[in-house]
């Protein structure tokens, strides 16, 4: 083989790494029955859509606009004068990145309890299934997401008034007091994500902090998840107040905050951290500068393409099995999350979590289905193969 010493050193590096995570998944099972995760606290219904660029004909005879790039160009060259841009819808899906990610949880084995913007006074019909597999409370009519894909991303246009309506009061007489400190009590895995989008989310958080997490029995698998969901509209001061009040989790139980890139990027700004880019090494740093800022237990860094983690005890890195040509791109960070997570509650290394996450997320975009542990690591061994 001719190459140079630094390919020759990274193709090593790579086969080790590989031959690690495999080792593992052989000898500890992706196990998670019986393992309890309470998730909220958002709801949205996703139209899922794809942008018209030329017509052919009736229905599905056209060709769509490719790339973000082009359907900018079309936006920018409507300035001054007008356009009339069709959007082909897909599919009408349950959205949101709490029903997302507890779906997933749900497809990996774990019960799931959750708690969130769903319909209110009746659930939604596209919730419906999801509400009685997971017991779910729901708090006000969900946010609708009209989603346009593209081949190198996706646009999310939303309305989430409803949501502003969230706040720990509501959960509470949604819940029952009792009832809900119970569930919290008994849960391994809690997962708050979207906090974006929920204005009231950090005054949430403060309550569950001051009156509900002191008061919780000692559970050694308690864990919490947070995920900030594109955090870019909010203001910088909102942003480092949600940083502050997620690191007083860590005093009660495992705390980890999952990022994709550009979330990364906002919180390191925020907290006057220095950027990177998506190299190993830099998406390692950013994570490991991030944990140390914060004080928590981890820290997840996930671009499209990879992924870094950062506990206490180092930072790993992995690529992830790319695809060109997803089926859907809108919930794979949230799968990637639910991966990320059940992997932890099974016991696996920060590394093996990580190539995990990116096969839960890798399924999902080519199938539109939330897959099994089974599935999960069944991609693994499939790219491991074509390495």
């Amino acid at each position: 083989m001719n190459c140079t010493r630094g390919e020759t050193f990274l193709g090593i590096l790579g086969m080790r790494t590989s031959e690690k995570v495999l080792k593992e998944i052989q000898e500890k099972s992706f196990q998670t029955s019986g393992k309890q995760s309470l998730v909220g606290l958002d709801g949205f219904v996703d139209k899922i859509v794809t942008p018209v660029d030329k017509r052919h004909g009736m229905g599905k005879q056209f060709d769509a606009v490719e790339t973000i790039a082009d359907m900018g160009t079309r936006i920018s060259a409507a300035a001054g004068k007008s356009a009339n841009l069709e959007l082909f819808p897909r599919f009408e899906k349950l959205g949101g990145n709490g029903p997302i990610m507890a779906n997933a949880l749900l497809s990996l084995g774990l019960n799931v309890k959750y708690v969130g913007a769903l319909g209110y006074p009746s659930i939604h019909p596209v919730f419906e299934d999801f509400a009685q597999k997971t017991g779910a409370i729901s708090l006000t009519e969900p946010g609708i997401t009209t989603a346009l894909e593209f081949k190198d991303g996706k646009l999310m246009f939303g309305n989430m008034v409803s949501l502003e309506g969230i706040d720990y009061s509501q959960i509470i007489q949604a819940a029952g007091e009792g009832p809900f400190l119970d569930m919290l009590s008994k849960c391994d895995l809690v997962s708050i994500v979207n906090w974006t989008m929920i204005p009231k989310m950090t005054s949430i958080l403060m309550e569950l902090a001051d009156r509900v997490l002191p008061n919780l029995p000692p559970r050694d698998t308690r864990s919490f998840f947070f995920d900030l969901t594109d955090p870019a509209k909010r203001s910088k001061e909102d942003i480092l107040e949600v940083l502050q009040v997620i690191s007083r989790f860590q005093a009660h139980a495992e705390t980890t905050l999952g990022l994709n890139f550009n979330e990364a990027l906002q919180v390191c700004e925020t907290l006057g951290l220095s950027k990177g880019d998506k190299n190993e090494e830099s998406l390692k740093k950013m994570a490991t500068e991030i944990r140390r800022k914060l004080d928590i237990s981890c820290v997840v860094v996930h671009p499209v393409d990879s992924a870094a983690c950062c506990t206490k005890d180092g930072a790993w890195w992995t690529e992830g099995p790319f695809t060109e040509n997803p089926k859907i791109t809108t919930g794979a960070g949230d799968h990637f999350n639910a991966g990320f997570s059940a992997a932890r509650l099974s016991g696996f290394s920060p590394l093996t979590c990580i190539a995990l996450a990116t096969c839960t997320s890798g399924h999902y975009v080519r199938t539109a289905q939330s897959p099994t542990t089974n599935q999960v690591i069944e991609l693994l061994k499939q790219q491991d193969s074509l390495s």
